[in-house]
């Protein structure tokens, strides 16, 4: 259906969740599309070095430190001498990593999307340079997602190991004996758990009061006591002021975030985990008269076209959390809009998770939103102690906590900690996509037993009336 004026009538750049599921849905609506990647293998920062990696190390992981430390013998499994080999570890994550960068590809050849390799830069709003060539494209997708936010003061090297990033984390090749993470946001959390359980000390720096930035204030403060039961060292209201490195070692300097006395942490290695910021450099967006907002962000409509018409922006460089599932949701509804149909995006109900143990998971509004924005509200919250599947597997750590509006029972917001976290909530966000009141999940039948009744019996508390507490 390409236009004879352009080569494509779609062109996405950046093959990560949002633009390689943006072009199989321009494919599959019948539009000729190529996706623009520079590096090797499709799948972007998730993909190669950001969600699945790291997933895959979080699991083997939790399995090592099932077998090691000794929490297998209260259920009768007594293992001795289990031993980690690092190296295997990261050879299964690379092979999870290699499947799944290699099924995109599959899918871009059943799907007619043409891989265009090398870097793509704006010549004009339907001109794009890849490489040495130009390509010409009705309608353009940026999808170039977002990179690590530096921290100045503190050079990142990966190859050597020491100070590192969230993709030198995820290769390390001995675990450090300290483990310095500077940021108690997710991605920092997630890796520093990995380090801890394979027999690091880890250190987490957070420059505010409270770990987990953004999340609900209960969540925030019940993860920290968790997290410090499993051994994590947590400083809140501390910034980092400097790094050095000598040798194999680095030393940081911290001082209060609220100002008062340096004072120097040595460590083998530092994870910096700040943030993210959108990945614009080197795009040539004003030659297609295109500017960024004043975070780096391209500004979008609820069509997800920019400024200039034809040319689209979805993920990490439009503004909004930069999670994977979302940029994949406007992928898909760019690509139907371009198509001429009604692409759909809630951006109230994008779920957001922590991949630590136990999971943290989030949908809606938190309980301080809710406060801040006068609405009346009740809360219903439930334990997994008195969740009888959790507590026949002795995974009690966490509740779920749902917010409901105090005059409609409408569900405002639910935040869950526990070790399914990331699965639980997906019931929630359907419901709440449907308009749910905390009493429709309350009289809905659950299975049992399960840890999903733990909903149910939060939904119930809101009413006042949960049976298992």
């Amino acid at each position: 259906m390409a236009n004879s004026e352009y080569d494509y009538d779609v062109l996405v750049i950046g093959s990560g969740p949002g633009g390689y599921v943006a072009a199989i849905r321009a494919a599959q609506l019948g539009l000729k599309t190529a996706c623009v990647e520079s590096r090797e293998t499709l799948g972007g920062t998730c993909l190669n070095v950001g969600c699945i990696p790291s997933k895959a190390m979080l699991h083997a992981s939790e399995l090592y430190h099932e077998a090691h430390s000794g929490a297998l013998e209260k259920f009768g499994i007594k293992l001795t001498g289990a031993k980690l080999d690092l190296k295997q570890m990261h050879a299964e994550k690379s092979k999870a990593v290699d499947e799944l960068t290699g099924g995109i590809e599959f899918l871009f050849k059943k799907n007619k999307v043409e891989w265009l390799k090398g870097r793509g830069a704006f010549e004009s709003a339907n001109s794009v340079k890849v490489g040495n060539k130009t390509v010409t494209a009705k309608n353009v997708i940026i999808a170039t997602g977002s990179s690590v936010t530096p921290l100045p003061g503190v050079d990142i090297d990966n190859s050597k190991h020491i100070v590192v990033d969230s993709t030198g984390a995820l290769e390390l090749p001995k675990v450090p004996k300290h483990m310095v993470v500077i940021g108690g946001g997710v991605i920092g959390l997630e890796l520093g758990s990995v380090w801890l359980r394979l027999g690091a000390k880890v250190t987490v720096v957070e420059y505010l009061d409270k770990i987990l930035p953004g999340m609900d204030g209960d969540i925030r403060k019940d993860a920290a006591r968790i997290f410090k039961k499993q051994g994590f060292d947590i400083k809140t209201g501390t910034k980092v002021t400097g790094c050095t490195v000598k040798g194999k070692k680095a030393t940081l300097t911290v001082e209060p975030a609220k100002g008062g006395d340096a004072e120097t942490i040595e460590a083998d290695a530092v994870l910096v985990a700040i943030g993210r910021r959108p990945n614009t450099d080197g795009l040539a967006l004003d030659k297609a008269g295109l500017e960024t907002n004043k975070h780096g962000q391209i500004e979008v409509g609820h069509d997800f076209q920019t400024a200039v018409k034809g040319v689209y922006a979805i993920g990490d460089v439009t503004p909004g959390p930069m999670l994977a599932h979302k940029a994949e949701d406007e992928g898909i509804a760019a690509a139907e809009f371009i198509a001429g149909q009604q692409g759909i995006v809630n951006h109230d109900l994008i779920p957001g998770v922590v991949y630590t143990y136990p999971e943290i998971a989030s949908i809606g509004k938190t309980e301080e939103e809710v406060k801040e924005s006068g609405v009346a509200y009740k809360v219903g919250k439930f334990p997994f102690a008195g969740n009888s599947r959790a507590k026949t597997n002795r995974d009690t750590d966490g509740y779920v906590k749902v917010i409901a509006d105090a005059e409609t029972d409408r569900v405002l917001g639910a935040h869950i900690i526990s070790s399914l976290a990331g699965t639980l909530v997906a019931q929630v966000t359907q419901a709440m996509e449907f308009g749910t009141t905390s009493e429709d999940i309350a009289y809905t039948c659950h299975a049992h037993p399960t840890h999903s009744e733990a909903v149910k019996e939060a939904a119930m508390a809101v009413q006042g009336k949960p049976i298992h507490m």
